[in-house]
């Protein structure tokens, strides 16, 4: 078991599939925890100052060479490394933190943090972004404001995503960034005086792989704060949980949003957003998201309290789960379903080299509506799916049919680790927007 608080820390996978949990409150603000995933019957390995400074709403993501980058924290205007490759390895710092850091309240908590595939980190804090080199801790590049200049970090608490990129002969030629949802500037301390402002209900959509990138802005059907953003294996994006009014924070939120969302990336402006029907849960601060090889997502969480609080407040303390099914899972659609045959879970991929990948479906099939995505699974809380990542393989010069039903195509794993981090990834095989059960597969 845990013996040290976890509260408001952060993680991610290391390439052999073991669990890292970084920081939290108090005694664990300075621990490292691992979960070995090769070993059985074991339990947790604690290390006591596993960190160079505390972490508390840190963001985690992982590096080309396996190491993991910790970022930020309460008062942690700095970074540093997992695994230290040295003793003497220490933390460093960041500037950026600290000037985007408001004077009443840290609006740049859990930092929205992803690869670009040049090897060099995205960092979203507050209401502005950098392009970083952490290995030369360089600055190379300052993207604009997002406009209207309004916060998407803890406590302001939106989301973001790295979209769907594909991958064409193991390379990406287009990155693209969206942040949904949060709160107003002055939401936090409103809150603490009982007033409790609407939510954003605005997204900025970025090409952080363009020459001279501009945000492109786009409405919601309605405000969200707190909300958690989940790629899905069709690449559309799942918007759940949160709330229109208030922001994060012990009873700081108000008025549930309770029907999801699906943002469609690639449909024309006007028609990316789909509301979806409703849950009949709250799910406030501290719920989460997360997606499921079978193609749902599963729900869960909400505890908007100092403790755990079942009765006489507006939002009890919510223990259950639940699972989203998209329209893709629908039985209507069992017939154009892709099943995959191999390879088999667990199949370890070489960067660069060929996938074969054989499935069936048993009518109406359209090879030209063929795809094999890849999701790394990610590490949630706070609104912020950490390392989530989808990729789409290039293949559709190479599939043919090679019997009853039975299809085969031939793609190619991404090139580098800047492209895709080493590790365990879901591979699933889409067909006509509709997304077969995912298999596990490992990069390398």
């Amino acid at each position: 078991m845990v013996l040290t608080d976890v509260w408001c820390s952060s993680g991610a996978l290391t390439p052999d599939g073991s669990l890292v949990q970084t920081g939290g409150f108090n005694d664990g603000d300075h621990v490292i925890r691992v979960f070995n995933n090769s070993c059985v019957n074991c339990d947790w390995e604690e290390i006591e100052s596993g960190l160079v400074n505390r972490r508390w709403y840190a963001s985690n993501h992982i590096l080309p060479d396996g190491r993991q980058i910790v970022i930020g924290g309460r008062r942690q205007y700095n970074y540093e490394f997992y695994p230290k490759t040295t003793s003497s390895d220490k933390a460093y710092s960041l500037p950026f933190l600290a000037q985007t850091n408001d004077l009443n309240v840290e609006n740049n908590l859990y930092p929205f943090v992803f690869l670009n595939t040049d090897g060099n980190l995205f960092i979203f804090a507050n209401n502005r972004a950098i392009l970083f080199d952490y290995a030369r801790n360089k600055v190379l590049r300052t993207f604009p404001e997002i406009p209207g200049g309004e916060p998407r970090n803890y406590p302001s608490t939106g989301s973001a995503v790295l979209l769907p990129m594909r991958v064409v002969q193991g390379s990406v030629a287009m990155v693209e960034v969206l942040v949904c949802g949060g709160a107003p500037k002055g939401a936090f301390v409103n809150a603490q005086n009982r007033k409790f402002d609407g939510a954003l209900n605005s997204c900025g959509r970025i090409r952080i792989s363009d020459p001279d990138p501009k945000w492109v802005m786009e409405i919601m059907p309605m405000g969200r704060v707190m909300s958690d953003m989940i790629l899905l294996p069709n690449g559309d994006v799942f918007i759940v949980n949160g709330g229109s009014n208030g922001t994060a924070g012990w009873e700081y939120g108000r008025n549930p949003v309770l029907n999801p969302l699906i943002y469609r990336p690639y449909n024309p402006v006007s028609k990316r957003f789909d509301v979806e029907n409703p849950s009949t849960i709250p799910r406030m601060y501290h719920s989460t998201a997360v997606l499921l090889r079978d193609g749902r997502v599963l729900v869960g969480g909400s505890n908007p309290h100092v403790y755990y609080n079942f009765t006489n407040v507006l939002f009890p303390t919510e223990l259950s789960l639940e699972a989203f099914s998209p329209s893709y899972l629908d039985p209507s659609s069992s017939g154009i379903r892709p099943k995959i045959i191999s390879p088999a879970t667990q199949t370890k991929i070489q960067y660069g080299k060929q996938i074969v990948v054989r499935f069936t479906v048993q009518n109406n099939v359209d090879l030209n509506l063929i795809s094999v995505t890849l999701i790394a699974p990610s590490f949630n809380t706070h609104s912020f799916s950490m390392n989530q990542r989808l990729l789409v393989l290039d293949g559709a010069n190479a599939m043919k049919s090679v019997g009853k039903m039975t299809y085969e195509v031939i793609t190619t794993a991404p090139s580098s680790g800047n492209v895709a981090p080493a590790g365990y990834y879901m591979l699933f095989v889409v067909h006509q927007e509709i997304p077969s059960e995912g298999i596990w597969v490992v990069i390398h």
